[in-house]
């Protein structure tokens, strides 16, 4: 039984994240045209698996010896999150590399980077990430971002992983040429059964693995699972646009759970 936020997903609405095949990583078309099909690129091992550990254990070196929220939140915003080691895991060779590549010229990567961690029996609304699509957060700028969801550390379906709603993006493009906007600036909705529903849609969901990435749009419905295993659940979430492409001037500061982004 998997759930979010407490809702439980239905299992007639629940499907396997596509993985892309070796014999389209190094086709750039056959990506882009994947992408504009699916709304997100699921590429496993894309980064190389000691160097994401080798961050977990950075970060949790920082993080495990506090003892209360204050001081969680101090380590996490005034050491980690602007620290010259997450500045050169989100622009590691393998991933800045592939964006360039991907996009065609120079890439450009948003200061804003959110690290997120949950704990094994987190509950309530709120604390899996809700379902939205990262437009609604980034209208200032070029609609052409691209997200790059990391789990840092093996993540199975248990310990709460990203979770796609196939072919959302289709719909939130057609809503957004109409201007049939029903939620900007805020997530859509913690009820990821009734979204299914009103999408006819399934929730994609998968193990992932030290080293995996998921690429996705900014017009791509997504959410997160509850965190049902025993251990703790790290990701970071970062956005690279091509630089000549027009950027939200709010998205150039470091993260902070008080930004109001």
């Amino acid at each position: 039984m998997l759930t979010s936020n407490g809702y439980v997903l239905d299992q007639s609405r629940l499907a396997e994240l596509t993985v892309v095949p070796d014999r389209e990583r190094a086709d750039r078309q056959a990506l882009r045209e994947r992408l504009w099909r699916d709304g997100y690129l699921y590429l496993t091992g894309l980064l190389d698996p000691e160097v994401v550990l080798g961050f977990r254990r950075y970060y949790f070196e920082l993080t495990g010896a506090v003892t209360d929220r204050a001081s969680y939140r101090k380590v996490l915003f005034d050491q980690i999150v602007p620290g010259p080691e997450y500045a050169a895991f989100c622009a590691q060779p393998r991933l800045r590399g592939w964006f360039e590549w991907f996009l065609g010229g120079e890439p450009f990567l948003h200061k804003r980077k959110i690290i997120r961690q949950t704990a094994p029996g987190e509950n309530g609304i709120g604390t899996a990430t809700q379902a939205h699509y990262d437009l609604v957060y980034l209208r200032e700028g070029s609609d052409q971002v691209l997200s790059a969801w990391i789990p840092l550390g093996d993540c199975p379906v248990s310990r709460g992983g990203l979770t796609y709603l196939e072919g959302s993006h289709h719909r939130v493009l057609e809503e957004e040429a109409a201007g049939r906007l029903k939620h900007p600036a805020a997530s859509m909705t913690a009820d990821l059964p009734g979204l299914a529903d009103e999408y006819d849609a399934r929730w994609l969901v998968t193990d992932y693995a030290a080293g995996d990435v998921v690429i996705h749009t900014a017009h791509t419905i997504h959410a997160a699972l509850d965190n049902v295993s025993t251990g703790i659940r790290l990701s970071t979430d970062i956005r690279y646009q091509r630089s000549a492409d027009a950027v939200d001037s709010r998205w150039q500061n470091h993260w902070h759970d008080q930004d109001g982004l």
